[in-house]
């Protein structure tokens, strides 16, 4: 079973709020946006199958429902039977599979960089990073990644944070076969047949100087949600919940005020 970290709730029966991250799959991608709402959430935070504390071989055929279940079951397990899921990228996708597969257990969505179907840009760009991969392992795969995730002038006043965050990238890598058979799960999804099924409430952030999905893509994702709402980031790249949290956490915090409404002497 897949190990979650589950938070304790502000008080009983407090709404429950799980984070889920990208292709890197750790659940340290989302310390910025914690302190934000630990006091008004239960949060739930993991590592994805194949990384982290859930490191260890991925099934063959590994896919975008497998993941979701794998995710559901671990809640269930938990004794969480409804949840909202804040999803980047890859774990917005794993969001818009839970809310398809298992539309009873989740109350809301909050999609951040996410898509219908991989645009030929971002295929592109992964195309890129898995020659990377094959040509230079693990550090040529980890040192790349900024480039994808954070605008320039953010990174250049950075360098010894982002030198110590390839280290321990390098030294926690999930492994090149559990990356190649998520990546390959990621860029075969695709909701845009199936986006309009989605019913629970959603709100989709995205961010204009996206490097590698196009804020394009979000608009395509709130046209297809009935109901959805969209807020674009003016700056902050792919990572802009990381770079710009200043911005997005105040986005994120009003967002689920709207979508989960609790009784006011608990906001």
């Amino acid at each position: 079973m897949m190990r979650l970290n589950i938070a304790p709730p502000p008080w009983p029966g407090s709404p429950v709020v799980v984070l889920s991250a990208g292709l890197g799959g750790g659940s340290a991608y989302w310390l910025a946006q914690r302190a934000a709402l630990e006091q008004h959430y239960q949060l739930v935070c993991y590592d994805h199958n194949g990384t982290g504390e859930n490191r260890g071989p991925l099934p063959e055929n590994y896919s975008m429902a497998t993941m979701a279940q794998e995710l559901f079951s671990a809640l269930q397990a938990a004794g969480i039977m409804r949840f909202a899921l804040v999803g980047h990228a890859l774990g917005a996708l794993i969001g818009m599979q839970l809310a398809l597969d298992y539309p009873r257990a989740v109350s809301a969505l909050v999609l951040v960089n996410g898509w219908l179907t991989l645009s030929p840009h971002t295929r592109r760009c992964f195309q890129v990073r898995e020659r990377l991969l094959q040509a230079g392992g693990a550090q040529a795969w980890v040192e790349a990644q900024p480039l994808f995730l954070y605008p320039a002038e953010w990174m250049a006043a950075r360098l010894p944070r982002l030198e110590a965050e390839d280290a321990l990238a390098i030294s926690h890598f999930q492994g090149k076969e559990n990356l190649l058979k998520r990546l390959q799960a990621l860029k075969q999804a695709d909701f845009s047949r199936r986006a309009a099924a989605i019913t629970c409430p959603t709100l989709i952030i995205s961010a204009t100087d996206d490097l590698l999905v196009p804020a394009s893509c979000s608009r395509m994702l709130q046209a297809a949600i009935p109901g959805s709402r969209l807020v674009e980031m003016a700056w902050g790249g792919h990572a802009c919940n990381v770079t710009d949290s200043d911005t997005f956490n105040p986005i994120l915090r009003d967002g689920l005020t709207t979508l989960l409404p609790v009784a006011e002497e608990n906001i």
